[in-house]
């Protein structure tokens, strides 16, 4: 990893050299991305950024104290939210990844896609994850939620015992957009999670959480002030990772 400290801007920076590569230009205006680092819609959307090997300007917030700029760009106030330097905006975290790809997709993730996948983690399995980590907050038993979640990871489960990745035969699209989620879910009692009969899901996960791509789009940075200077992001694969 490497970290540039400059007068003009700060970079955090990973920058991909090889053949065919876009290359960064600090002297153009970046697509400015807000973010918030453990958020799993978020999370999706730099990791295509960041595969992409495009340059954003990632500006951190806090979720408690949204900046006058983000809601000015989306009323909504959502993260993530991309804001393009034409002006446009786009505010799903899945149009985000697929805007991203479609301007550079070296190791070619929108081929390996699953909408009928992604739209279960989206809908069913979300709702349940939402009520297994916070009972309190949605008043349901924590107990069901987490029945029915485990029942949609016992699907990718079986989908991974056929394949190291959710699409053959590498990591693609529907990997990088259930990832987050399946993270999360498993964060929620770990020593529970562990003990599940989910051993190629498990080293699925792990193998992707301990990536070179996922630590690139973890890492952390202050939350963001308008008088800060830009903190730019790309990221360089590893031999190992193309």
């Amino acid at each position: 990893m490497l970290v540039h400290h400059d007068p003009d801007y700060v970079s955090q920076s990973f920058e991909r050299a090889s053949p065919g590569s876009i290359m960064s230009d600090h002297s153009m205006p970046a697509p400015i991305l807000y973010s918030f680092r453990r958020c799993p819609y978020a999370m999706r959307a730099r990791l295509a950024l960041a595969v992409s090997g495009l340059e954003v300007e990632l500006r951190e917030v806090k979720l408690s104290a949204k900046p006058d700029a983000m809601l000015t760009a989306s009323p909504k106030g959502t993260v993530p939210l991309l804001v393009l330097p034409n002006g446009a905006v786009i505010d799903q975290s899945i149009d985000i990844m697929r805007w991203a790809l479609a301007q550079h997709d070296p190791e070619d993730w929108l081929s390996r896609d699953d909408p009928a996948l992604v739209a279960a983690n989206d809908g069913a399995f979300k709702h349940d994850l939402d009520r297994y980590k916070y009972p309190d907050r949605h008043d349901t038993q924590a107990e069901t939620h987490r029945a029915s979640g485990l029942a949609f990871l016992l699907e990718i489960e079986q989908r991974l015992a056929r394949s190291a990745h959710l699409c053959r035969p590498a990591r693609g699209f529907a990997d990088a957009t259930i990832i987050p989620f399946v993270r999360q879910f498993a964060a929620v009692d770990p020593a529970w999670f562990a003990m599940q009969p989910l051993p190629n899901l498990q080293n699925w996960l792990s193998h992707y959480l301990t990536s070179e791509l996922f630590g690139a789009i973890m890492v952390r940075v202050p939350t963001w002030q308008p008088a800060d200077a830009p903190v730019r992001l790309t990221w360089q694969a590893s031999d190992q990772e193309r």
